[in-house]
């Protein structure tokens, strides 16, 4: 038996593990206690990485599809294959004909992170799409908008703040998003153990609202109307004060103007928060010594994420919370490569063809995706290469998608499942398991909230015929090259990158120093660093983005709309995205997957709880169970993502399969987007919920 450290890799939170091996093979996983992190904090969704280690339905071996089923074939033909299909669609059609599709899992595997750019850039395709745009695109805009860099990410310092106020995040269930914090709960408790306290708007009474010190309904898609009413309040009872960034400040004059008509009252009678209630909250943001304000999903994911993020970010300066202990706060990663500024990002540098949406650091809205396969023409997308990608089941109008799917010239997915988008592949390129390879968070470590670096090295030698994830994306751009004549990039291993960079960067450290602390290093809590890091061409804060201002208009229009019913997302601790539901010990216990429903909106529609209905949206219809819940408030229906399997034929996930339930994304509507950003609108959609006899 041998005991084994690293962090999971599932979820933003990355707790460290514990994980024993007897025989070559996992005996038990726990939280590692001595994590500089995670103190020994873990979810199930850690003990399920047993699950898919021994998956018997992940792929271990390249397939190619026959007809309607796979067969193995081996890495060369597979790689000869993708290469000189992909080669010959560039060649007929220009590289735009290429299109791409990154998941959301890619930013968990530095594999993925270090290889995928490389080999895009040898595609040399405008055509890239990414899970960003059904998540954190507004987020990222406004950072690189107010800032100048994408990933400025102020993250709430939840271990020294005295006041947490949440709009639209669920960190009980997430253990947060931008916003790695393991052991949300315990620091919770620590928060309100030295008197602090923590307020919750969201239209849904979450695991976080239920276990906060107030929380308060607010229609889905309105959030924009409160922040920005909650600004007003600032200017108008003379509470705004940006504090030492006063003088590396510009614009608050047209913010003043901007927000001027944006009252308490507008924003009641959009949002249905009572306006005392803004102005409250307001104040206690201003009067608390140390506060954080913290919007995520349901701020970013609705038709004004773009002015929420930005609202967000103007509530934590003129409190004087923003780079601040206790307040909102940049990390200093051990690893700087993502803070870079050749990291800062860029913005309508290119549009889509046929809605003319616009490109943000280097990828198109997905929503356009399925358009952009099937419009003929100039650019048009006939070849997909997916990485660890779900986009069937986790981008808007999955149907449409599935479909266009089917029409392709040629697929090529890298994966380890046969899922609702894989199925469509020509030929699937499965890399080892995650516990065959090592590990270090590029990405979340740049969004926890302590600065601390960690390597995981692999439990297991990857098995004799097996590639890593990089190695598969290294051969796919070696035979692309080779196809077209060019010269094929070098991909580096992970470990080599991962030295590197440590050597380079501000804490002295290196591989050989990590590998000798298994538990993680810790380097201190997150620290004030601007004015100095600002990236904006003015090198001051730009408190009044063009793109902001210009989208007020369509804020105001928008004050009388209340359809009677909306759909908004729900997230569990269990579920992970689209990729964990063929584990059985993740999807057993009390079924999940049903519509929640105030009980006064099933009287009025004669609805029974148990009962059968029909959710129907612009796009489409779905059947599911209901069930009554008063969680939700009146006007809002709330459905899981990541469900459905088993409504699509020839997936290879007979767990996730007899679990039942709807695809959440054969409802949401690829045509509405937040203007602004063209990220999904995933919350606030207008539906009709109806009883099936």
């Amino acid at each position: 038996m041998a005991t084994h450290y690293r962090a999971c890799h599932l979820c933003e939170a990355i707790c460290g593990l514990e994980i024993t091996v007897e025989d070559g093979k996992v005996a038990s996983i726990r939280g590692d206690k001595a994590d500089v992190l995670s103190h020994g904090h873990i979810c199930p969704k850690g003990v399920a990485l047993k699950d898919l280690h021994e998956d018997p339905e992940r792929l271990r071996r390249p397939v190619k599809r026959v007809g309607g089923d796979f067969v193995e074939i081996s890495w060369d033909e597979a790689f000869e294959t993708v290469g000189s299909r992909l080669a010959e669609i560039a060649r007929a059609h220009g590289r735009d004909a290429i299109g791409a599709y990154l998941g959301n899992p890619n930013v968990h595997s530095v594999g993925l992170l270090t290889g995928g750019g490389p080999l895009l850039r040898l595609i040399k395709t405008k055509s890239v799409y990414s899970a960003t745009s059904v998540d954190q695109l507004p987020h990222q805009l406004m950072a690189y908008w107010m800032y100048g860099h994408q990933n400025y990410l102020f993250i709430p310092d939840i271990d020294r703040t005295d006041f947490l106020l949440v709009f639209g995040g669920n960190p009980m269930a997430s253990n947060g998003s931008l916003m790695t914090v393991p052991d949300f709960p315990g620091r919770l408790a620590a928060l309100k153990a030295r008197g602090g306290r923590m307020i919750v708007i969201d239209p849904r009474r979450t695991e976080t609202a239920k276990v906060a010190d107030g929380h308060h309904f607010i229609r889905p898609g309105t959030d924009a109307f409160v922040l920005l009413a909650m600004v007003h309040v600032l200017f108008a009872e003379e509470l705004a004060d940006a504090g030492r960034l006063a003088d590396f400040t510009a614009g608050l004059d047209l913010v003043r103007e901007a927000v001027a008509p944006l009252t308490p009252e507008v924003a009641e009678a959009a949002s249905g928060l009572p306006a005392e209630t803004i102005r409250g909250l307001a104040r206690d943001l201003a009067a608390a010594p140390r506060a954080a304000l913290y919007g995520r999903m349901g701020t970013s994911t609705q038709a004004f994420g773009t002015l929420c993020q930005w609202a967000i970010q103007l509530l934590n300066l003129l409190t004087g919370n923003l780079d601040r202990e206790g307040g909102t706060l940049l990390s200093h990663p051990a690893i700087e490569a993502g803070m870079a500024p050749r990291a800062a990002g860029g913005f309508a540098r290119w549009r889509s063809r046929v809605r003319a949406l616009p490109e943000f650091a280097g990828s198109l809205p997905v929503a356009a995706l399925a358009e952009e396969i099937e419009t003929e023409g100039t650019g048009q997308i006939r070849a997909l290469l997916t990485v660890a990608g779900n986009p069937v089941s986790s981008t808007p109008n999955g149907r449409r998608l599935d479909a266009a799917l089917a029409g392709l010239d040629f697929m090529v997915s890298v994966d380890f499942f046969v899922n609702e988008t894989t199925r469509h592949a020509d030929i699937i390129l499965p890399p080892c398991s995650p516990l065959e390879r090592g590990h270090y968070d590029l990405a979340f470590l740049t969004l926890a909230v302590r600065n601390v670096a960690r390597w995981s090295d692999p439990l297991f030698e990857k098995p004799d015929g097996a590639l890593h994830d990089w190695e598969v994306l290294a051969g796919i751009a070696t035979a692309f090259a080779t196809a077209m004549g060019q010269e094929a990039p070098h991909l580096m291993a992970p470990e080599v990158l991962i030295d590197m960079g440590l050597q380079v960067g501000p804490y002295d450290l290196d591989l050989e120093k990590l590998r000798a602390a298994p538990h993680g290093v810790d380097l201190g809590p997150l620290r004030p660093s601007l004015p100095e890091r600002l990236l904006t061409a003015s090198g001051k804060i730009e408190a009044a983005p063009e793109g902001c201002l210009a989208d007020l208009p369509r804020l105001k229009a928008a004050a009388g709309e209340r359809p009677d019913l909306v759909l908004i997302g729900r997230r569990h601790v269990r579920s992970n995205n689209s990729w964990m539901n063929n584990s059985q010990r993740l999807i057993k216990g009390p079924v999940r997957n049903r519509l929640q429903m105030h009980p006064a909106d099933m009287e009025l529609r004669q609805i029974r709880s148990g009962q059968t209905v029909a959710i129907t949206s612009r796009i489409g219809e779905v059947k599911i169970e209901v069930e009554a819940s008063e969680d939700v408030m009146p006007g809002v229906v709330c459905l899981p993502h990541g469900w459905g399997q088993a409504t699509r034929d020839g997936l290879h996930l007979t767990i996730a399969a007899a679990a039942g339930g709807v695809s959440f994304n054969d409802l949401s509507d690829e045509a509405l987007l937040d203007a602004a950003s063209g990220n999904a609108v995933l919350n606030g959609m207008p539906v009709e919920v109806r009883a099936v006899a």
